[in-house]
């Protein structure tokens, strides 16, 4: 499974991409936000400059047309652009448009596999299921995730590869994993929690002071 990093904060990026462990980025105008930042295209080519890999890049426009516009142009902005487009008829329709050109979509907010199969048909290169979303209102976001899975692998000639997205915890990423998906996107903070382990922390102190008193008596 390849691991994707969720922000738009270009430090939590360079951090992240010096560990050697992300594939690539997803974004959106959230996550811009909270970086206090209305600059989506000077953000994302700082972004597309640190990772080789896809970074995923939202539209705001809701007709089939203006999405294909948008589409078009933010995805000139780097060629590891990808191009996020809700799950709707009118992104359906842009889908199809934007798949035939070679532009990449990965097909966001998608709470079923209906949902993610009618994306894979329209020609989306990702479908992002919202797992944490999903147990927010009481459904359970893994077995969705893990039903999308089985219903897009009966069909090898759809190509799109399924992101395990609203990552919320460890586990989260743990279970994905376990159900096969292809991608988990996960915020910095849960990247870092996956790394760290109490017992591992006991470990390394141990072992120092071990080492220690071994270096000190052979004085």
């Amino acid at each position: 499974m390849q691991i994707f990093l969720d922000t738009a904060n270009i430090e939590q990026i360079r951090q992240a991409k010096a560990l050697g462990i992300i594939s690539g980025v997803t974004t959106n105008p959230t996550l811009l936000a909270r970086e206090g930042s209305a600059d989506y295209e000077t953000v994302t080519k700082k972004i597309c400059e640190i990772v080789d890999g896809p970074v995923s890049v939202e539209v705001l426009s809701e007709t089939a047309d203006e999405i294909v516009k948008e589409a078009r142009f933010k995805a000139a902005w780097a060629p590891n652009v990808n191009i996020k487009v809700p799950i709707t008829p009118e992104g359906l329709k842009a889908t199809k448009v934007l798949a035939a050109e070679g532009i990449r979509v990965n097909m966001t907010l998608c709470f079923s596999p209906n949902q993610a199969l009618l994306a894979a048909i329209a020609g989306a290169s990702y479908v992002s299921i919202f797992i944490g979303r999903l147990d927010d209102i009481g459904q359970d976001g893994i077995q969705v995730l893990e039903d999308t899975l089985a219903v897009l692998g009966n069909y090898p000639g759809l190509e799109a590869q399924v992101i395990a997205a609203s990552i919320r915890h460890p586990m989260h990423v743990t279970y994905a994993a376990m159900a096969g998906a292809d991608i988990a996107t996960v915020p910095y903070s849960v990247l870092m929690q996956m790394i760290q382990h109490p017992m591992t922390d006991i470990g390394i102190r141990r072992f120092l002071a071990d080492w220690k008193s071994v270096a000190k008596d052979n004085r």
